[in-house]
């Protein structure tokens, strides 16, 4: 990796670097449009050859203006059908498993319990667990384990085979953020997840096209960010995607911590003890540590921009620290979209060139291009704000945790509901020993107290167009699930977790392709 990012240094001078100055906007000319429109106009986009390579904004704006931001509800409709399905099928594990234990000494029980199964959950149990019920307490660990299990594969299911969170205007999402300055979104929000919906429904961005990687506190690895940013850029070098290395666009790495606003001395981020300004504070050190070590590694020419965000994990509201032009960033001083709710939100006055002005007036050295992202973010999160007020009654009930199970390794893009998962972003278990000591505590309180086990799916996705890739991802599962046996051995022994080894190739529009699973050990890749 030295001998790569040395190369890429050599080759970065010889073709220029980016300017020092960060540049605007991408000159972008719209019509005026309707009030309920809401797509990205891509038509009029178009570069300013500018001299000097600073880049000038004009006027009016990428996103067609309209009046009243919070007309769009049909998305959220939508939004909340998917996330209702979804978790109801969670929720709805325990009443049936209650359902069938009180059955279990019946003569025809399995035969009752298989139908009940398939007609309320949508699957079926290994049948040598039922058959045991009549001659000891029937397993309702391995039962429920089983049960998350099949309902992540079918979720898992629906996600992919259906591009259920599709995003209206994901094709023109790439011209639009080039029209803003930058040519990538790179995202780290925390592992809480309370932020696993941050990008599709809290800041309603397009899946395919930001990179997320969550971690305890939001303490994203600085290394493997500067290994993302030279893939990217060797990209727009060798490939021109998503643009040439001559546009003077810049990647732009988003931290996003937590709080909460009804119980901030409790509920806020627990690998930050529930301390707001410390979360936020150690989100803005980790981006500037890694603007650093760009900066440092492949000079000053380096194309970096950050900013840092605050998500209310009770309303889904943001806090977003508003950066000058050369990147700094005044943790007191923030655009809080629940206040901009709560006094015009449902004003037909509340329209983006107002947004955009609150931006100025709190940091009037912000760039053109910043801005204008930002007055797109405001905008999708006023919506998300009305979405948990419409549904939720303006906060929800679940403050805490209430994550369903634990995902480690390396995937994961189905994940965009609140509190379904914890992440455990991790090549191997030494290495992220804090992200999941932190899960095992959360889970402690969920599960364990209650008598039920710790589900963990461990999962590695593949390049089939990669010789071997699949094979070295079943390999890592497996070195993953030896590890997790060793660090968690008193659980395992009492039965208190069980593993589910998945992986699936990124090359594909497959959903996920079942390795082992350690409710029934020798499970034979979804043959059940």
């Amino acid at each position: 990796m030295l001998h790569q990012a040395q190369t890429f240094r050599a080759q970065k001078m010889e073709m220029g670097t980016a300017p020092r100055r960060r540049p605007g906007a991408i000159s972008v000319e719209t019509e005026t449009s309707s009030a309920d429109n809401q797509s990205i106009d891509t038509d009029k986009v178009k570069q300013n050859s500018a001299t000097k390579n600073v880049i000038k904004r004009k006027s009016n704006v990428a996103i067609k203006r309209h009046q009243n931001i919070l007309k769009n509800g049909d998305e959220n409709t939508a939004l909340y059908a998917y996330e209702q399905r979804h978790k109801d099928s969670f929720d709805q594990i325990m009443p049936v498993l209650k359902q069938i234990s009180a059955r279990q000494h019946d003569k025809d029980f399995v035969q009752q319990a298989q139908k009940i199964a398939k007609a309320e959950l949508g699957f079926t149990f290994p049948e040598e667990i039922l058959e045991n019920a009549w001659v000891e307490q029937l397993d309702m660990k391995k039962l429920y384990a089983w049960s998350v299990f099949e309902t992540y594969k079918m979720f898992c299911d629906d996600f992919y085979m259906n591009d259920s969170l599709r995003h209206p205007n994901e094709e023109q999402f790439e011209s639009f953020i080039q029209s803003c300055g930058f040519h990538t979104i790179d995202i780290s929000p925390c592992a809480d997840g309370r932020l696993a919906h941050v990008i599709r429904y809290v800041l309603r961005l397009p899946i395919t096209k930001v990179r997320r990687k969550s971690s305890a506190g939001a303490l994203f690895d600085i290394e493997d960010s500067v290994q993302k940013w030279i893939k990217t850029e060797y990209l727009r070098y060798r490939e021109g995607k998503p643009n040439t290395a001559d546009e003077p666009t810049r990647y732009l790495k988003i931290v996003t911590y937590h709080f909460s606003s009804v119980d901030p001395q409790h509920e806020g981020c627990a690998a930050h003890g529930s301390d707001t300004l410390k979360a936020a504070y150690a989100g803005l050190e980790r981006l500037q540590a890694f603007k650093a070590a760009i900066e440092n590694g492949f000079c000053c020419g380096a194309s970096i921009d950050l900013l840092l965000i605050g998500v209310d994990t009770d309303t889904d509201s943001l806090r977003i620290h508003i950066p000058d032009d050369d990147g700094n960033t005044n943790i007191a001083v923030y655009l809080d979209t629940f206040s901009l709710y709560q006094k015009y939100g449902k004003s037909s006055h509340l329209n983006e060139q107002y947004i955009e002005q609150q931006i100025v007036d709190l940091n009037s050295e912000v760039t053109d291009g910043m801005s204008r992202f930002i007055v797109y973010l405001v905008n999708n999160n006023l919506l998300q704000i009305d979405y948990v007020k419409k549904y939720f009654a303006s906060s929800y009930a679940d403050i805490g945790h209430a994550e369903r199970f634990i995902g480690a390794g390396i995937g994961y893009e189905e994940i965009q509901l609140r509190n379904l998962m914890y992440f455990a972003y991790l090549q191997t278990v030494e290495e992220a020993t804090n992200d999941l000591d932190v899960g095992i505590k959360i889970f402690t309180g969920l599960n364990l107290k209650k008598g039920l086990p710790v589900p963990i799916v461990v999962r590695f996705d593949h390049h089939s167009d990669i010789p071997g890739s699949r094979d070295r991802a079943l390999i890592r599962c497996k070195q993953i699930m030896q590890s997790l046996q060793t660090r968690y051995q008193n659980l395992f022994e009492k039965e208190n977790i069980y593993v589910l080894q998945v992986t699936r190739d990124c090359d594909r529009r497959d959903s996920i392709e079942i390795i082992d699973n350690s409710v029934v050990a020798d499970l034979n890749g979804g043959a059940h």
